[in-house]
């Protein structure tokens, strides 16, 4: 339940923040904005104000903003956005990634002047061996394994092995192969019994249990140097999604399957779970990195996104005349509803992965 409200908060806070930017900017610029909504219909309670109906909606993740013009319609009125000349409707289209990218920055900046967990390339007397990635449909992921676990002892039967270094791990799960064991993990607060069976047969460079393993470290910098910190972290964060996507694409493409793994709101669902139990500064960086994507998927020249509608600005510029508003409209709906059919996908492979 907390995981569940957790998710809930995320997503509703990234999506709030990019309608506000449309919302801010429209307002700013003159044009009208009918309704902000907080949440997705039907609508529980509305109330104008200053001429904006402000509503709070059912389904509570994330809001909307229905703004004046924005199928085309009213284009003799100067409050509406079809009335605007380009740059001001690209401004407007654009706020919303703007928006995203420095709420990114902010949550990257306060997390590194709070402390990271990342992998230490120096291992400290001490220091447990820990879980830093766990591959999709892995034993190790059926068996309930987690991002940052610490792993302090393995037994197979009479067998038990206190875990002091990578490599003892490695070896425990290669000489029970095909067997039950039992890794007692710490989680936060809490210790862990977890058990698992590594399988005989893995893909290439996957192992038998499906884990990735090392040491984690605290980092932090001074408070002044935070913002420098989280400036750096963005533009990384903004190149590997990037390429990741450019590789997903790659795929499709050439292979007509993704390799990398995608998820939806179900496995953001379980990895915000594991981002929560290392601590709110790696909380604050696993939001920060879905407010990235955010932007970025958004900024695709995707018909129903931000930057589909861009494209159809493009057009416009390239043909010096405006593309008809119907056609548009009916390109974006088609657009929509392709998106919904993704989501669906993903999310029954996400499902799917679990079960």
């Amino acid at each position: 339940m907390v995981t569940f409200i957790l998710v809930v908060i995320v997503i509703g806070i990234l999506i709030l923040v990019h309608e506000w930017g449309h919302f801010y900017s429209a307002r700013k610029l003159g044009v009208k904005v009918e309704e902000f909504g907080f949440g997705f219909p039907p609508r529980l309670f509305s109330k104008v104000k200053n001429g904006v109906r402000y509503s709070l909606n059912a389904f509570p993740f994330g809001g909307f903003v229905k703004i004046f013009g924005e199928h085309g319609e009213g284009e003799e009125s100067p409050q509406s956005f079809a009335s605007r000349p380009a740059r001001q409707r690209f401004l407007i289209l654009a706020a919303g990634v703007i928006m995203n990218a420095i709420l990114a920055w902010i949550f990257f900046s306060i997390s590194a002047g709070m402390g990271v967990p990342q992998v230490s390339g120096e291992i400290e007397a001490g220091t447990p061996v820990s879980i830093i990635s766990v591959l999709p449909g892995s034993p190790a992921e059926r068996a309930g394994l987690r991002l940052g676990d610490k792993i302090f002892e393995m037994r197979s039967g009479e067998i038990s092995l206190r875990i002091e270094k990578e490599d003892d791990v490695r070896d425990f799960v290669e000489a029970y192969r095909g067997e039950k064991i039992i890794l007692a993990v710490g989680r936060g607060k809490e210790i862990l019994e977890i058990h698992a069976e590594p399988r005989f047969v893995h893909p290439e460079g996957e192992g038998p249990l499906g884990i990735a393993l090392g040491r984690l470290s605290v980092k932090r910098v001074p408070f002044y140097l935070a913002p420098l910190e989280g400036t750096r972290i963005f533009f990384r964060t903004v190149t590997l999604t990037v390429a990741g996507l450019a590789g997903i694409i790659r795929d499709l493409a050439m292979e007509g399957t993704v390799k990398a793994a995608v998820s939806g709101p179900v496995g953001i669902f379980f990895f915000a779970g594991d981002a929560s139990s290392l601590g709110p500064a790696f909380f604050l960086q696993f939001m920060g990195i879905l407010s990235v994507n955010l932007a970025i998927l958004n900024f695709l020249p995707i018909p129903a996104l931000d930057g589909g509608r861009i494209l159809f600005l493009a057009i416009e510029k390239i043909r010096r005349r405006r593309v008809d508003p119907k056609v548009e409209n009916i390109v974006h709906a088609l657009g929509f509803a392709l998106l919904i059919l993704l989501m669906v996908l993903v999310t029954y492979r996400d499902v799917a992965r679990i079960f």
